[in-house]
């Protein structure tokens, strides 16, 4: 086999192959062999046709493709190889020279990944912000607590006041005309809550056990049904029960009951550690974003866009598995959001840029300054992982990690420590 490579542009090579005539002559008959029983010619039993019949009645050419494929199959990977290229997508393949007895020539042209040239990584200035808890989200926190463990008691003579959860029945109508969707049943609405639209639920407040009203409203210009959109609608609305919510004292005996402490002190102490935790790794990201962010301005490549796009599948790809597990499909998502694929796609793009070139640059810095990671690195990442999600058979998890995703455990380490470098290294 000979290759020769040629750049073509920054990031894209092309390669001309040329297949030694006995190895095309070998793939032939392999095609032959694997494709005979395909081929009916009379006087002849199926898979007993000899290949120069079989040619003489299809051409010369009927097994070339098959024989193509296989030498490109085996000859492609060893190019790509020896020239040290990394592709970054499928080759474009062109055919040159084919026949039998001869030698195969075929081009390939692929997209390879953009060279890096690293500017200032190591002296960074970034800045660290801090973020402090405030009372405010505290009591937030303790208000919706408070909220979700509230008592709920049957009014039997009162009426509907906010706050209330009120059981209705209701029917909707556009010009006299039941509407598809606008009718429920011993449907339980809280009052206040916004889960209506327009002003539905206000008009409920004062209505006693029994009654019933009509109540006017308008649908949003976008509410997302054409036949819905701005209309007027009426509602024949009944209530039928009504529950009044009593909050608990906010006391120690409220955390007692909410918690494992035994003071409500306790209790805000424990909520405002919690909350500053996850302050201190949002500063602690943002501030490994900017570093890389920063790194990323002072180097120079050239990134085929191809790149983005493959990014972008992957990102698609997790929304579709994130939606899967709540039972929904893309197709719903999007009817649901009013969006499409390509305006989805466009809106993912910055963030697919970010993290390709972020990767990029990542891997020269790690390069450069030889981040490895060891064998007892990636053992101890192996059992970290195997720890969240095996328990007792974390052990046996780790060793399966080790030897199934080994280049992806390897990967995040590496990144780990470079990034590390990058903050021990800034100002």
């Amino acid at each position: 086999m000979e290759a020769k490579m040629e750049k073509i542009e920054n990031n894209i090579v092309k390669f001309e192959v040329r297949v030694e005539a006995e190895k095309f002559t070998a793939a032939l008959n392999k095609a032959f062999n694997k494709n005979k029983k395909r081929f009916a010619v009379p006087g002849f039993r199926k898979g007993k046709v000899p290949m120069h019949m079989i040619e003489k009645m299809y051409g010369t050419e009927v097994f070339f493709d098959d024989a193509a494929n296989t030498c490109i199959s085996e000859t492609y990977p060893t190019v790509i190889e020896e020239n040290n290229i990394r592709p970054v997508d499928f080759p474009r393949v062109d055919i040159k020279e084919i026949g039998k007895g001869k030698d195969l020539v075929y081009t390939a042209e692929v997209t390879v990944y953009p060279e890096v040239e690293l500017g200032e990584y190591k002296g960074l200035e970034v800045k660290k912000n801090t973020l402090e808890v405030s009372d405010e989200e505290v009591n937030a926190q303790l208000d919706s607590m408070q909220k979700q463990n509230a008592r709920v008691e049957v009014k039997e003579d009162g009426k509907v006041e906010k706050g209330d959860v009120a059981l209705i029945d209701f029917k909707g109508f556009i010009d006299g005309v039941a509407f598809e969707g606008g009718e429920g049943h011993d449907y339980a609405l809280e009052i206040g809550s916004g889960s209506f639209i327009d002003n539905f639920e206000d008009q409920l407040i004062g209505l006693a056990k029994g009654e019933e009203k009509s109540i006017k409203v308008t649908f949003p210009a976008e509410y997302g049904k054409e036949d819905l959109n701005g209309k007027e609608a009426t509602f024949e609305v009944t209530v039928k029960e009504i529950k009044a919510k009593e909050l608990p004292e906010l006391d120690d005996e409220f955390a007692k009951e909410v918690s494992e402490f035994e003071t409500l002190a306790d209790l805000k102490a424990d909520i405002k550690e919690k909350f500053q935790k996850n302050k201190d790794e949002q500063v602690e990201n943002e501030f490994k974003d900017a570093l890389i962010s920063a790194a990323i301005e002072n180097a120079k490549m050239e990134v085929p866009e191809v790149m983005y796009e493959k990014e972008i599948d992957n990102m698609v790809k997790d929304l579709e598995q994130k939606l899967g597990y709540q039972g929904l499909s893309l197709e719903q998502y999007l009817q649901f959001t009013g969006n499409t694929e390509d305006k989805m796609r466009a809106y993912m793009k910055e963030n697919a840029e970010k993290k390709v070139k972020a990767d990029l640059v990542l891997e020269a810095i790690a390069k450069a300054e030889n981040i490895e990671a060891t064998e007892e690195e990636v053992n101890e990442k192996a059992t970290e992982v195997a720890k969240m999600y095996a328990g007792d058979n974390a052990e046996e998890m780790a060793k399966m990690l080790v030897q199934t995703q080994r280049p992806m455990i390897e990967k995040d380490i590496v990144v780990a420590k470079t990034i590390k470098l990058l903050e021990d290294n800034c100002k």
